[in-house]
């Protein structure tokens, strides 16, 4: 979510009166520090402009036409996966057309875009992600964001026999249209989970749990041997929703977690899998089961706190091995695991919370729309996905482009659990199109749940109440996804 999630720095100087500003235009999502890069579904329309842009011979080797020497601007989000996997792919792009290329790296994507889609002059290509993203749905309703059916349909670099859109996981194309419009992109793939040291488990001859109740008696384990069994970004708690949602999934089944992604009557308070999930958490706060002052933490103090062993287990995605190296220790041995078996689940054990991350968009208004979706084709080759893994040791939305590669602990973890759950993965569109509602409003239930503060009745009875008032909010858009 992603993060799309909180992998960016400190604020800057004047960020503040830079959101109002940007919030007054309605082109970035105000919420907290470290929200969740924000995705929906709904409505799009066209531009004038995507004609209009300078563009050159469509051929084979350059299907999406191209001008040669048209120069090419990329605005990329420089957090957790920093951003030299994109220069990498703009040489690429640089000697292939002749064209030189403009590079910016920021952690203020929306600040500093907004005044540019306002006033006509965006840059072609932008990844938007962090804290201060783009709201998306609202660019694309503008006709701000390029139909990117034509690079689907382009040949890809490999193969020109197969198209870019049959090199890609299905689950990519699903989650970047608004509408009938494909007009985001998501790059990577990350695997959510429990993220502990194998070396660790290995060294004190613990297990990785099967079940929630096996993970309630192994945490009394690692409390006695003076160990906190858990710890997670107090500041930002919606990082334990990475994994508390999904379970809930996992247990109750997607077709309940639908109803819940529709903001449907009584859609938690109803569900089951929602009790069991919810009480185990409250039985982990009651038990003192986190590291102490873990409330108080931001991601980066938490996952340091894990790589110093002060706690043994962490909810959080597929890009913390990259995020959290400079505190790794080399025989740290990171790893994750699949989401815990509850009572009678309708998902069977294995099954994985997986979904694409990193939005990539095209600005439709851009000087250079075909440059843009070219270099995101660019990106789409086995070879810059193979890079993305090596660089910032992560998954991309290329299927099976890191067969046969080397990887790092933690990407060859998640590579493992990923191919293990086969069918089995969960996607969740709720803190997705409603980042405001799950990482502020749900997301304060959540902290008060693991300080003890909130019982599990209370808190399950208050987040329907908090979805309820989102339903009922006319200025609020809504989107609906099918069973």
């Amino acid at each position: 979510m992603g993060s799309t999630s909180a992998r960016n720095g400190d604020d800057g100087i004047g960020r503040r009166d830079l959101i109002k500003r940007s919030a007054a235009l309605g082109l970035i999502t105000v919420s907290t520090a470290g929200f969740l890069s924000a995705c929906a579904t709904g409505g799009g329309g066209t531009s004038e402009k995507e004609t209009k842009a300078p563009g050159g011979e469509k051929t084979a080797k350059n299907p999406l036409g191209v001008a040669k020497g048209a120069p090419l601007e990329a605005f990329i989000f420089k957090g957790g996966l920093g951003d030299q996997y994109a220069k990498d792919a703009e040489a690429d792009y640089k000697a292939t057309y002749g064209a030189e290329v403009k590079h910016t790296g920021t952690q203020q994507v929306g600040p500093k875009l907004t005044p540019r889609f306002a006033g006509g002059n965006p840059p072609d290509v932008i990844d938007n992600s962090g804290a201060d993203h783009l709201d998306m749905n609202k660019l694309s309703t503008q006709g701000q964001l390029q139909d990117l059916s034509a690079l689907l349909d382009a040949p890809s670099l490999d193969d020109p026999a197969k198209k870019v859109r049959d090199t890609i996981h299905p689950s990519t194309i699903e989650k970047g249209r608004h509408g009938d419009k494909f007009d985001v992109l998501y790059y990577a793939f990350t695997i959510y989970g429990t993220w502990y040291s194998r070396k660790l488990l290995d060294d004190k001859g613990w297990t990785y749990p099967r079940t929630l109740s096996e993970m309630v008696t192994l945490c009394g384990e690692i409390k006695k041997a003076g160990i906190a069994p858990w710890t997670y970004a107090g500041k930002y708690p919606y990082y334990v929703h990475f994994n508390l949602f999904a379970q809930i999934a996992k247990i109750g089944g997607m077709e309940k977690w639908i109803a819940i992604d529709n903001l449907e009557p009584n859609a938690w308070t109803s569900n089951d899998a929602v009790k069991e999930v919810i009480e185990h958490y409250e039985e982990l706060a009651a038990k003192k089961y986190f590291l102490a002052g873990s409330q108080g933490l931001t991601h980066i103090q938490s996952q340091t706190a894990w790589n110093k062993g002060k706690a043994v287990f962490i909810p959080n995605g597929s890009w913390v091995e990259n995020e959290a190296a400079p505190t790794t220790p080399k025989d740290f041995g990171m790893a994750v695991g699949p989401l815990f078996d509850g009572t009678g689940d309708a998902m069977p054990h294995g099954t994985l919370r997986g979904e694409p991350s990193e939005p990539y968009i095209v600005a439709a208004k851009g000087g250079n729309p075909a440059g843009g979706m070219e270099l995101l084709r660019i990106m789409l080759s086995r070879k810059h996905a193979q890079n993305f893994a090596t660089k910032v040791k992560s998954l991309t939305c290329v299927m099976d482009a890191t067969a046969g590669m080397t990887l790092s602990p933690g990407l060859a973890s998640a590579s493992k659990v990923f191919k293990e759950a086969g069918d089995n993965l969960i996607s969740l569109q709720l803190q997705e199109w409603y980042p405001a509602l799950t990482d502020e409003k749900i997301g304060g239930l959540t902290g008060q749940l693991l300080t003890g503060e909130l019982k599990a009745a209370e808190w399950i009875k208050k987040t329907q109440a908090e979805c309820d008032k989102v339903a009922k909010d006319s200025s609020v858009t809504k989107f609906k996804r099918s069973a």
